[in-house]
């Protein structure tokens, strides 16, 4: 196949019609209601740690790259450990969005310096844009080539360069920043800068972009458990775009992404908002000598704690950690388990929340 001559954008079709609008109206009140569930509970730093880590374990499932719940959770806390390479990629791309969110919000710029230091988190190396031709995009079953991207490194420079201003400047392409995000998702695939690690690095993007845009305060809409569910889709519909210009199914396609991911999370954060309300009450109840609200927060920050944790969190010794977790072990709330010389703790129903969604 010969080389696809990708234009610069902003494309040069209304992409804001009758049927875009009507969906924009969905996907825009279900992310503002998710903002808003988010904001009820009382220490958000809980989603940041949990829930990036379910985005980055589908994210990285799209390439293929799959581990379990239990690999990552382990290793959040027995990194020295683990082992499995499919955990640390999948906890590489969880550490890439947490800096791209910190110098974001810091910020307010989503820069091609970011970008590429985002990739060099994913993979793990530095590589820059690809400045070597040959890259091709290819049929995973049967090896055919299904796109060629740009191959010259001063094309794909170039590229970078305008959807680096599309992405900062509103006035250059003034449309509803939810259509603009799948325009810039496409163009990022498209352009297909690096080596390795494009998608990865392209799902990063758009999170960033709605925090970027105040659209979310926190990097929680899960556009990968979508895209895994409707991957066929997700790939027909990008090649879509460049074979005849099919703009308005692809923007359809995200914008109702935006919408089920947003429903979908909210049902997440309800739950957890659901049971740490019955937590507080119970262990408040019945133990009250050992309860406040920074163990609290502890054993909701992540489906899994140790002493040491609770040590720091809480400024208590390690002998008295040990005996708090200990009695909520006891009475039901936590599960005690031995790994190695460590003793971990998991919140059960907390982390079955996070299993089954």
């Amino acid at each position: 196949m010969s080389g696809f001559n990708l234009p610069e954008l902003p494309p040069i079709v209304d992409l804001e019609t009758k049927t875009v609008l009507k969906q924009l109206s969905l996907s825009h009140r279900y992310l503002a209601e998710l903002k808003g569930v988010a904001r009820t509970i009382p220490n958000q730093s809980i989603l940041i740690q949990t829930l990036p880590l379910l985005e980055a374990k589908d994210s990285s499932a799209i390439e293929n790259i799959v581990t379990t719940h239990d690999e990552l959770y382990r290793m959040e806390l027995l990194e020295e450990a683990i082992q499995d390479s499919a955990a640390k990629e999948v906890q590489n791309y969880r550490t890439a969005l947490r800096y791209g969110f910190e110098i974001v919000k810091g910020k307010s710029l989503l820069t091609n310096n970011l970008i590429l230091e985002i990739q060099k988190i994913v993979k793990k190396q530095e590589s820059g844009f690809r400045a070597l031709p040959g890259t091709d995009l290819k049929n995973f079953g049967t090896g055919e080539v299904i796109y060629t991207p740009p191959q010259r490194n001063e094309d794909i420079v170039r590229l970078m360069n305008n959807l680096e201003k599309v992405i900062n400047e509103e006035e250059f392409y003034p449309v509803d920043p939810l259509v603009k995000m799948a325009v810039i998702h496409y163009q990022f695939e498209s352009i297909h800068p690096f080596y390795d690690g494009n998608g990865r690095t392209g799902r990063i993007i758009n999170i960033l972009y709605l925090v970027l845009n105040q659209l979310l305060d926190i990097p929680i809409l899960y556009l990968s458990r979508y895209i895994i569910q409707t991957k066929e889709e997700y790939y027909n519909l990008l090649q879509s775009v460049r074979d005849s210009g099919n703009w308005e199914q692809w923007v359809l396609y995200i914008l109702k992404g935006v919408e089920e991911t947003s429903k979908n999370t909210i049902v997440i954060i309800q739950s957890i908002k659901e049971l740490m309300d019955r937590y507080k009450k119970e262990i408040r109840t019945n133990y009250k000598k050992i309860y406040s609200q920074d163990l609290l927060n502890n054993l909701f920050k992540h489906p899994y704690t140790k002493i040491d944790f609770l040590e720091k969190d809480l400024g208590i010794s390690r002998q008295t950690a040990s005996k708090y977790l200990d009695a909520l072990a006891d009475g039901g709330y936590l599960k005690k388990e031995k790994i190695g010389r460590n003793n971990l703790y998991i919140n059960v129903p907390l982390y079955e929340i996070f299993l089954k969604n």
